[in-house]
Parts: structure tokens; sequence; C-alpha cells
């Protein structure tokens, strides 16, 4: 059986019902991947989550959803004091913002005992985070997992990285760009946004992104962009998926999260590139078609 652990955060949700409603739901961009690979596994993969919560009743209710969803919690430290962070989408048309907040969050703290982190490390099969991660951890506990990582793995595991790039969850430009760079160097696969990229690489084309990051060592890149067509690097070879048009678009939300999530369950399953890049094109599609971060995983399946 193969594992996938996902290392984030999971914050509550705030989404509009319309008529000054708002629904509560629980939502972070890692635990979103995990939610539609766990959708879409076999009965030969599992997923877990490595996060922190806190000791209120908010927490309780964060880590039951996130094992309602068959997603395990074994190795989550609980931070005396401590309390989920929270967002608000804000939807113009299907696109969205967000307001957060997440200072007191208690996933900043994960790293608080780093071998608990570790022995969760020690039982996936592919590790997965993303540049969100790195940025809510205080510089110390960023540090501390770039350089214990890979020493934590398996043989034959490998680090999967979004890097996600928000960058008012930063201090500075250059921190993060600098933890960014690093994070990916330790990665074996990189799945980056080309419109994040371009924006803070400076990229010219999707081809300089996945250049970018195998160039640091990355062995697998893919690079996804919108209506685009998605690119797949790999060595000497590139690959380019067209991305079928979507009718019916209501909310962007997790759109790139549910991509990696659809990806990493194929790929996890069957190993096929072609394959994985066709099911997570289909599996964005259909999420993007519903309001929310979560979508529930019969539409999922059923996209």
């Amino acid at each position: 059986m193969k594992s996938l652990l996902g290392i984030g955060e999971c914050m509550m949700e705030l989404s509009s019902m319309g008529d000054q409603l708002w629904k509560q739901g629980f939502a972070g961009d890692v635990f979103n991947t995990l939610w539609y690979a766990r959708a879409l596994m076999n009965n030969d993969s599992r997923a877990a989550f490595f996060t922190a919560v806190g000791d209120d009743e908010n927490s309780k209710e964060l880590l039951s959803f996130v094992e309602s969803a068959g997603i395990a919690t074994t190795h989550v430290p609980h931070i005396k004091g401590g309390v989920p962070g929270l967002y608000k989408i804000h939807l113009n048309g299907a696109e969205r913002s967000f307001s957060y907040w997440r200072d007191s969050s208690a996933a900043r703290q994960m790293m608080q005992d780093p071998s608990k982190l570790w022995d969760a490390v020690a039982l996936a099969d592919v590790v997965y985070l993303s540049g969100i991660t790195m940025a809510i951890l205080p510089d110390d506990a960023a540090e501390t997992l770039i350089k214990g990582l890979r020493g934590a793995l398996k043989k034959d595991a490998i680090v999967v990285f979004d890097p996600n790039i928000r960058p008012r969850l930063w201090i500075s430009e250059e921190r993060m760009k600098d933890v960014i760079t690093r994070t990916a160097a330790i990665s074996d696969v990189v799945m980056p946004s080309f419109e994040d990229e371009q924006i803070t690489f400076g990229d010219e084309t999707p081809m300089a992104t996945a250049q970018r990051y195998q160039a640091l060592g990355v062995s697998q890149v893919v690079v996804k962009n919108g209506e685009e067509d998605t690119l797949f690097a790999e060595g000497d070879s590139y690959r380019y998926y067209p991305v079928a048009a979507t009718t019916g678009v209501v909310d962007t939300t997790a759109a790139g999260d549910s991509f990696n999530g659809a990806y990493l369950a194929e790929y996890m399953a069957s190993g096929d590139i072609d394959k994985s890049i066709a099911v997570a094109q289909r599996c964005a599609a259909a999420v993007v078609c519903n309001k929310g971060a979560l979508v529930a995983f019969e539409l999922v399946q059923a996209g």
C-alpha cells in the first residue's frame, strides 16, 4: 500500500452563500490536495496529514472533519492554547480573493517537536508540501524542515512541492524566493503555477519555469497554466497537454490544489504521466464549477 503525506495547514473557511450568509468549513492548500487525492485514490493508497492543532472545540471539529474524509492524523501535535487559522473567500464573478486571520494559527507551531514530523515522513512513499507550508513557519522551523526532510525519507520515497506563491505571507520578497528555491531543490517533483512564477521570478514562458526548477536538480516539473496547456518536463523531454474548455465556472478556489491531488492519486496508482495529467485536468475542471475549496467526493469522482 502506498502512502501520501501532506505537510501544511488546515484553516476554518467562510464561503458566501449569498444574502450575507456564510458557510463554515475547513480547508487549506495542502489539505485540499489531500482531499482530492483521497477522493480519487484506489484501495492500494492511503493519505495522511501532518499539521498542528490547538486544544479548543474548533480544533477538535477540524480533526474530526479531516479524519471523516479518510485522511489519517496520527502524528498531529496538539498545541496548548492554540486555535485554527481562519479565512474568508470573496468572489468577483468566478475569481476569488481572501481575507486571513492566521497569526495565532496552531499550524505555525507544527515543528515544535520535529521528531513527530520525521516519524510521519518515515511512513510515506510521497511527501507533499507547499510554499504556504514554508511561509507560515517561523524561520528556524522552516530551516529545520529543509535540512531534515530528505534524511527522514524512507528508501525510494519522493518529495513533491507546489511553490504556491503568496507574497503577503512572507516577511520579504528576498526571503520568499530563497526559501521557495531551496525547498524546490530538495524536491523530486515540483508543480508550480506559471502566473505566480512569472510574476515572482520573471519567467517569460512555462518552459523557462520548468528549466529553472530543473537546474536545481528537480527530476520532474509539472507547470500548470490555467486554461493554457499544462507542461510536463523530465530531463530533455518536454510535453504539452492542452486543457479542454470548461463551461459553467463559478469559483476557481482550489483549482490548482485539486489538480495536484488528482495527479498524485493517479501517479501513485499507475505511474502513467499522460493519464495522471488527464485525470488532474478533469478534476480541476469539475472543481471550478462548484463553490468552495472542497467539492464532495461523488462530484469529483463523477467528473
